[in-house]
Formats: structure tokens, C-alpha cells, sequence
């Protein structure tokens, strides 16, 4: 089983960061997993492509996705701007407001809203991750807040951490179709 994912958004909202908790969170869950952003001339609020590949076997593919099962989209303005379902054999997962109708199946939650309300700051690319959990299945709750642990946990505030978790499962538990 190879899932291939394409994480959309701007320069300096964290789609790397994303991508990595992603593929740390796989590694917990006993999955292979790469993660690996598409650098080019990005700069802030810029398009910025980061993408996850994981598997139940060795990965050996170390090239750019360009047919992603499914494809995350952190910032809502992307959708008027970039074909957010190009190549995508699944599903397309967006932070928007409102059910949105594209050409492939479409998830949507209000991540930014859910991030102001829990964490004070529009920072949705954490709480998206909890989106692609319950979409997926693949990533279990559990191993989110590891990867969030490992990734911020020597940096980070601890109270800013368990709000990043909190919002995960925010996110998590407002998905809809």
C-alpha cells in the first residue's frame, strides 16, 4: 500500500511542517514514510508544494508526486489560483469555510477557525494533519501528538504544544464531506 500526499499552501504557513508531522506520525504507526518540500522560488504567501509518501514497504521512489491519492489544501485563496485537484486520484482535503464542489471528492473543516479558537493564531498546517487522519484512516491521533512532541518538543512551550493537539482533534473531529 503506497499512499502518495501533495500538502498546498502559502510561504510560512507550515506545509513542511505538515508533511513532516505526517510522516513522523506514519513511522509511529508502524508505516515507511518520506517527506520532502518542492523548493523553487518560494517567498511568503507564494504557492508552496510539500508532499508525503507513505508505505508498508521500503520507499525507494525519491522523486516529485505528481498523482497524489490526496492532496491537502491549507489556504482557501489557492483554490481560485492553482488546479488543487491536478493529478489527484482520491481525494482533495481543504480549510475552508463552507462545502465546496470540485471534481474529485472534497473534505472540508474550518481549520482556521478552529486554530484562532484554540490556539490564538491562524496556524492551520498541525490541525490539518487531523483532517488527513480521520479522511484517511492511515495516522491515528496517538501518533500525531508524538510527532508533534518530537517536532516541537524542545522548542516549543509546552502549554503551545497541547494546543496544537487540541486543535488537531478539533479538526479531526469537524471533518466534513
Amino acid at each position: 500500500m503506497l499512499t502518495e500526499v501533495r500538502i498546498l499552501g502559502r510561504g510560512g504557513q507550515g506545509a513542511v511542517t505538515a508533511s513532516q508531522i505526517i510522516a513522523i506520525a506514519a513511522f509511529y504507526d508502524g508505516l515507511q514514510s518520506q517527506a520532502f518540500p518542492m523548493f523553487g522560488v518560494e517567498r511568503a504567501g507564494s504557492p508552496v508544494r510539500a508532499y508525503v509518501r507513505l508505505s508498508d514497504k521500503e520507499i525507494k521512489d525519491r522523486t516529485e508526486i505528481c498523482f497524489p491519492d490526496y492532496s491537502i489544501v491549507l489556504d482557501p485563496t489557492l483554490l481560485q489560483s492553482l488546479n488543487v485537484c491536478e493529478g489527484v486520484k482520491k481525494s482533495v482535503i481543504v480549510n475552508c469555510t463552507r462545502c465546496i464542489s470540485l471534481k474529485k471528492e472534497t473534505y472540508y473543516v474550518d481549520a482556521t477557525s478552529k486554530a484562532m479558537e484554540i490556539i490564538g493564531k491562524p496556524f492551520v498546517n498541525v490541525a490539518m494533519v487531523g483532517a488527513f487522519a480521520k479522511v484517511t484512516g492511515i495516522i491515528t491521533l496517538k501518533s500525531i501528538n508524538k510527532a508533534i512532541d518530537d517536532l516541537f518538543g524542545l522548542k516549543g512551550k509546552p502549554e503551545v504544544i497541547q494546543k496544537n493537539k487540541d486543535a488537531v482533534k478539533a479538526v479531526y473531529d469537524a471533518v466534513k464531506k
